[in-house]
């Protein structure tokens, strides 16, 4: 028997943070197919641009608009599209060396179709009436251009920003210029199905901290890392937060310390400039060591939600999500050593 203890020690500690035992949603039916749009977008004949593109468009017609206008920023598709047929040849034949690189890396979408199947089927657990995307299909875009999106049809995987940190692009000055390097080492395919967690999560609850206090706002974004958590129970936070494993252990580490420094500021302001040095991507903290990461501010919000929640066990994520921020600040009374 006592080789087993170790184990049940662990068992023990991960249900204490996490203040609930994950449901099991095995027997919820969810059916998760990843549509190539990126792969048929390419093997388009430019030689006959038009033809193949609208050929394509019987194909996708859920997501061939979307995809030009939104993502390729030409005219929708349609037998007269000239600015459209011209934009699409340009972008297939300039983008080519990309393709072929991440056609390598996305060989195989089976792992991450399984990943994915297991975030809708927690999405579906705790909202039933939420309506899933009912397309999900991959792209390769511009760089600039999103790394997830929901459409109406669907939810839309952005293939170019999951090419691996060392990407010659990320890496070059025009890439840095757009994602500094604290940015574009999440470029990851593992980072793929939490960023598709976070824009379903964002979809049900949109944010609502605009012109918020401080504390409201790091709390307000700490309920949509919360609700990712019960999205994606056994997913690394590393891979949740975007922080890196080292900065996550220098926030538990110094969690005290932390919050002796934000009980310093003001936290009801709802100055702008104030809330941007916590809350949003940075290299760091401004006024933390370097070795913290930015974004602190909804970290500490996050270990608020998650006292909380730890103090109110039977509540549905639906009534901590409707929970005002100022009433999980005022009951969670986040105190930490």
């Amino acid at each position: 028997m006592k080789k087993y203890l170790p184990l049940l020690f662990l068992l023990f500690i991960i249900a204490c943070k996490t203040g609930k035992k994950s449901p099991d949603t095995s027997n919820i039916t969810v059916t998760v197919h990843i549509e190539r749009f990126d792969q048929a977008f390419f093997a388009t004949d430019t030689n006959h641009i038009q033809q193949g593109l609208l050929d394509l468009a019987r194909q996708y017609p859920w997501f061939i608009n979307d995809f030009a206008v939104n993502i390729l920023g030409t005219s929708p598709l349609s037998d007269t599209s000239i600015n459209a047929f011209f934009i699409c040849r340009r972008f297939i034949s300039g983008y080519e060396p990309v393709r072929d690189s991440l056609e390598l890396k996305f060989a195989d979408m089976r792992p991450m179709e399984e990943e994915l199947k297991k975030g809708f089927q927690h999405v579906r657990y705790y909202f039933p009436k939420y309506n899933l995307p009912p397309k999900v299909v991959s792209y390769i875009g511009p760089f600039d251009a999103p790394g997830v999106a929901l459409t109406r049809y669907t939810l839309a995987i952005g293939l170019q920003l999951y090419a691996g940190k060392q990407f010659p692009f990320y890496l070059s000055r025009q890439g840095q210029d757009l994602f500094p390097l604290y940015i574009s080492r999440r470029f990851e395919p593992e980072y793929v199905v939490p960023n598709c967690m976070k824009a379903l999560a964002e979809d049900i609850f949109p944010d609502q901290s605009q012109g918020k206090p401080l504390i409201e706002q790091m709390i307000e974004k700490g309920k949509n890392w919360w609700l990712i958590d019960q999205f994606l129970p056994e997913t690394a936070d590393s891979l949740k937060t975007g922080f890196t494993r080292k900065q996550l252990d220098w926030c538990e580490s110094n969690e005290g310390q932390v919050w002796n420094f934000f009980l310093d500021q003001n936290l009801y302001s709802p100055d702008p400039d104030l809330i941007k040095n916590f809350i949003g991507d940075a290299p760091y903290t401004q006024g933390m060591p370097e070795a913290s990461p930015g974004n602190i501010g909804q970290w500490v919000g996050w270990r608020i939600v998650q006292k909380y929640a730890s103090l109110h066990p039977d509540i549905t994520a639906l009534q901590l999500m409707q929970t005002p921020d100022r009433t999980i600040f005022d009951e969670a009374k986040y105190k930490p050593r």
